[in-house]
């Protein structure tokens, strides 16, 4: 089945149902107009744009910093050289083929993955050195359906004492996080313990669910949800949806939130869904516009985002505009990750990688697209440190066109 933006609930990445179907070879002759044309032949050795996107059809001039604070940990005005105004990108291989709607990653120690299925509601391990895939268990009480289902995945802090995983994910009541003990002596697809709830009363819907989790450098977790399609939720501080949420291992409020008995850590958002935290400390988010603009954020304590009152950068006080945008066909942004001194940023709709580099809060030349087309939908990315990323494909999760293989975990080089 296939979704229309339309009015925006169908912000997963949704495609459009006129002028955009058709499979995906069938899209990617269209992708010539965009500024990298010419360099998909040329992706497997790396390729560099010749000059990002060009004005009005991506991206965003650089521009003074987002005034304010920065996330916790954060140590001011980085002092560290810019980013190069053109990088590169080259595909060493493929970790993993053959998953079904996978979501959300978690390296293990060692090199191993583990991985979420949205909707089969399982995590399976990887073994990276030969592509293996085992089911190691489901989650109980996943309730998959639209967007919903078995989304982020995140290692406890602790993981080599406590073995740990957290997992955010949908049920028939709301959205909740979760930790689950990994043991890997019992048997294959019995070896994840009973799920202990950490967070619930996260709201959930057919749309907009957010998902993404992840342990920051202050070791508190952090996960990005969404406001399900009810516009009102986001600017609404008693909610958990359109939010960033800032809690203890434990699911409480930490000290030094915007409010010392909530977890909420920035609100005015319509649905978050990557989260990275860049070499000083500073937490950077992707979310889905609705018809206009997607949006990178530099997420700053008690910021507001502006949804549903503005989308993009509209300049209007107390509210934080985007460090970069896009237009909703170009991106429809899902996960990054800080590497090389960029953010790297997936796309669905977009079906392409971004890169957005930076020195410190300030782009310093317009995103660059990459991979435009070559792999379909596009909804994870990794950090593996210095210059290699995983990438995560997402044509199998009802929105996409798979190709035998699909769904792959790509090995990337980049600069």
């Amino acid at each position: 089945m296939r979704y229309g933006r339309g009015t925006g609930n169908g912000a997963d990445g949704a495609v459009g149902a006129v002028g955009y179907g058709g499979g995906r070879a069938r899209r990617r002759g269209g992708l010539a107009v965009f500024a990298l044309a010419g360099c998909g032949a040329l992706l497997t050795a790396g390729c560099s744009a010749s000059g990002g996107a060009p004005a009005g059809t991506g991206g965003s001039p650089p521009g003074p910093p987002p005034a304010g604070a920065s996330s916790p940990g954060a140590t001011g005005p980085a002092q560290r050289p810019a980013a190069p105004a053109q990088g590169s990108v080259s595909v060493a291989g493929e970790a993993a083929k053959g998953l079904e709607s996978p979501w959300g990653v978690a390296p293990l120690p060692g090199g191993d993955l583990l991985v979420a299925s949205r909707d089969k509601g399982t995590i399976s391990r990887v073994r990276t050195d030969t592509g293996a895939v085992t089911e190691i268990g489901r989650v109980p009480g996943v309730a998959p359906g639209g967007e919903g289902g078995l989304l982020g995945l995140a290692l406890s802090p602790s993981f080599a004492s406590d073995r740990l995983v957290y997992a955010y994910f949908t049920t028939e009541s709301d959205n909740r996080i979760a930790r689950m003990r990994y043991d890997e002596q019992r048997a294959p697809g019995q070896q994840l313990g009973a799920p202990d709830t950490v967070l619930r009363g996260i709201p959930k819907g057919v749309v907009h669910n957010g998902g993404r989790i992840a342990f920051g450098p202050d070791r508190m977790l952090y996960a990005g949800t969404g406001e399900t399609g009810d516009k009102a939720l986001a600017q609404d501080k008693k909610s958990l949806g359109g939010k960033i949420l800032r809690m203890t291992p434990d699911g409480q409020p930490v000290h030094g939130n915007p409010e010392a008995d909530s977890v909420v850590y920035s609100y005015g958002h319509r649905n978050v869904q990557g989260l990275a935290w860049d070499d000083d400390k500073r937490l950077w988010a992707s979310e889905f516009g609705q018809n206009t603009w997607d949006e990178l954020n530099l997420i700053e304590p008690g910021g507001n985002y502006g949804w549903p009152e503005a989308e993009g950068k509209a300049g209007r006080a107390g509210f934080r505009d985007p460090v970069a945008v896009w237009k909703t066909d170009e991106a429809s942004p899902s996960g990054i990750a800080w590497a090389q001194g960029s953010v790297w940023m997936a796309g669905l709709k977009g079906e392409r990688l971004w890169r957005i580099p930076l020195k410190g809060a300030v782009p310093v030349a317009e995103p660059e697209a990459f991979l435009q087309g070559k792999y379909g939908r596009l909804r994870t990315v990794v950090p593996l440190g210095g210059d290699k990323l995983l990438l995560v494909t997402s044509e199998t999760d009802g929105r996409g066109s798979p190709q035998p293989g699909d769904d792959r975990i790509l090995n990337l080089t980049v600069k």
